[in-house]
């Protein structure tokens, strides 16, 4: 299997060496506008054994980008590392990103695109809309509904029933 990050900034760099971790990838490889091989150049690397990741931190372009790779038909990888808690009653869509010690918990959903980031806490009955950044340690307590691309602060607490 071939892992093609798009982006080689520290986020894309994280998501490398998640993907090193998963032992999957026999492949991966870099597009970045800084470098040699330019983003828009994607197409060209969709084959059956290969796998897609936008690693951006800006969480709108990382969803336009999620976007044209999901219009191109390439496959989008999510990762979840094994230190991660995720509820077997929790759902978590394509192109997420879950990190060490993060926490996903009973019926909560986590959108495409989104990325929770180490230590961060999403409690029951939460939905992360596509594309939030849940920064490290932040706290998301139950019964929240967190807007498309909203990005909760390190160590910040959203009590119960905040966004809805």
């Amino acid at each position: 299997m071939r892992l093609i990050i798009l982006g080689a900034g520290g986020y894309g760099h994280v998501i490398e060496d998640l993907a090193i971790q998963s032992e999957k990838y026999e492949e991966i490889l870099f597009l970045d506008d800084n470098g040699k091989d330019k983003c828009s150049t994607f197409i060209q690397y969709k084959k059956e054994d290969t796998e897609f990741y936008p690693a951006f931190g800006n969480n709108a372009i990382r969803m336009e980008w999620l976007r044209r790779l999901e219009e191109n038909q390439c496959r989008i990888v999510s990762f979840i590392h094994p230190k991660a808690y995720v509820s077997p009653k929790a759902k978590i869509e394509a192109g997420s990103v879950l990190l060490p010690f993060s926490v996903v918990n009973t019926n909560t959903v986590i959108e495409k695109g989104s990325i929770i980031n180490c230590g961060a806490i999403i409690d029951h009955d939460c939905i992360i809309r596509e594309g939030c950044h849940i920064c490290l340690n932040a706290t998301i307590k139950a019964s929240n509904i967190i807007p498309a691309c909203t990005k909760i602060e390190a160590g910040e607490i959203i009590e119960n029933s905040t966004y809805r």
